[in-house]
């Protein structure tokens, strides 16, 4: 790669992220529990191809492997997620100490290879005997996970310094409860409402869990999905959806994170939908944080759209602007729009991209993988995080989406997100072009211009 011209800050993290569910494969293995989405996905109809995340990447035995090649990327940092069936397997009660072991035994391994771990609690494997007990409609769900990240962090604080409590609740709470796309597959906006809310309280009982036995100098924080929204057309009708659309993606979870309070034109919306709020619920939600990851992918053009939910907004693309293979519209722009929002609109802590790539359909021929298409898509959204950096947006990491091509939740292994390619039959991996460019990225700890 030539020299670079947009140079980051020393210390900058150079990262890719997974999930369990989504790589793990193993859900037998070593006394882990059955989780939502072991059941959603077997559910004919669910997932776009009918597979499902049995065996997926193999990585709870191939970590080390893995962890092999993202020494190669030159990776400084790696984002994981922790399965709650493998630490508590029925969500509560009894833990089960191999569960825990494993994930030790991959800290280790990444700090021997000069890894920074960041670690996930959540990223939407809820036991499934937690879903029988109501869910995330269950208030007491949001205790159960406090008693999960109190164990996790008793087991590897020493080594882990950096933790996120909850990845992207509104995915958990609309796609899993209102939509139906995601697990548990529920269709009920009272449901997803009560989700909501008590993702965001399990997101404050992780914070006290954590900060109870965290070091001097660790960060704990939450991950959201966001993204700018703006209206389709000039009319009215467009402009008022897409204010409602961006009050449900942003305000509802930024608001109450950040200014202890849930935006009075969404509860007003919500009407006798929202659920019960207790007197100091929002304080607790509202705890000043030490990171906010942020991910992103696309910006969303809605337009307004009579019972669409779930806010009578439908999201489209704009004709001719380019899109990935998942049909999102691809926008770096929107990137640097959302890091500087939450910095001056939110005052929000420093900041991790905790996610950012585009899938697009990648062939193997020869041995080589070539994906120009995704170089292009992480380099102009990389130059907009050195721009949001330079005018004094506190961005202190970047972690591609994904490490490797993996279960893409409902819609299986069609897509593919991965610097590196699995081969699924074989479970080989090759490094595409873009995580040699990657590669090339983190030794220069910059991009060209």
């Amino acid at each position: 790669m030539p020299p670079a011209d947009a140079i980051f800050p020393p210390g900058f993290v150079w990262g890719a992220a997974t999930s369990a569910y989504q790589i793990e494969g193993a859900v037998t293995a070593d006394g882990r529990g059955e989780s939502i989405w072991d059941v959603f996905s077997h559910i004919p109809g669910n997932i776009i191809d009918g597979s499902n995340g049995d065996f997926a990447c193999d990585a709870y035995h191939r970590f080390r492997q893995d962890i092999a090649l993202m020494r190669e990327l030159g990776l400084t940092g790696y984002r994981f997620s922790i399965a709650w069936p493998r630490v508590f397997p029925r969500g509560f009660g009894a833990l089960n100490p191999a569960g825990l072991d494993h994930y030790r035994r991959l800290v280790d391994i990444l700090l021997e290879a000069g890894i920074a771990p960041l670690v996930t609690l959540y990223h939407w494997d809820l036991p499934r005997p937690l879903q029988s007990l109501g869910g995330w409609a269950n208030r007491d769900t949001a205790a159960r996970f406090g008693e999960f990240a109190h164990a996790v962090a008793v087991a590897l604080g020493g080594e882990v310094h950096d933790w996120v409590t909850v990845n992207e609740p509104w995915v958990a709470a609309f796609l899993g409860n209102l939509l139906g796309a995601h697990a548990p597959g529920l269709r009920d906006l009272r449901v997803a409402l009560a989700a909501a809310h008590h993702l965001l309280l399990a997101h404050a009982e992780g914070m006290s869990a954590l900060r109870a036995e965290m070091a001097f100098g660790d960060r704990a924080g939450i991950a959201l999905n966001l993204a700018p929204v703006e209206p389709l057309g000039d009319s009215n009708a467009d402009a008022e959806a897409a204010h409602r659309f961006d009050g449900c993606l942003n305000r509802w979870f930024l608001d109450a994170l950040f200014r202890g309070r849930y935006p009075d034109d969404m509860l007003a919306w919500y009407g006798d939908a929202v659920p019960e709020i207790r007197a100091d619920d929002l304080a607790r939600i509202s705890t000043p944080m030490d990171l906010l990851g942020v991910n992103y992918y696309t910006r969303n053009v809605v337009r307004w759209q009579p019972g669409a939910q779930p806010v009578d907004a439908e999201v489209v693309v704009r004709p001719g602007v380019p899109v990935s293979g998942m049909g999102w519209a691809v926008d770096p722009e929107g990137l640097f729009e959302v890091l500087t929002r939450l910095h001056t609109d939110y005052t929000a802590p420093p900041m991790l991209v905790a996610e950012n790539g585009a899938a697009y359909p990648d062939r193997l021929v020869d041995g080589v993988v070539d994906d120009p298409e995704r170089e292009r898509y992480l380099h102009e959204h990389l130059l907009r995080v050195h721009r949001a950096i330079e005018t004094g947006v506190p961005v202190g990491g970047y972690y591609v989406w994904s490490l490797l091509d993996n279960f893409e939740w409902a819609y299986g292994y069609s897509q593919r997100f991965g610097l590196l390619y699995t081969d699924f039959a074989t479970q080989d991996r090759i490094v595409k072009r873009s995580g040699h460019w990657y590669a090339g990225v983190t030794r220069a700890n910059g991009v060209r211009g």
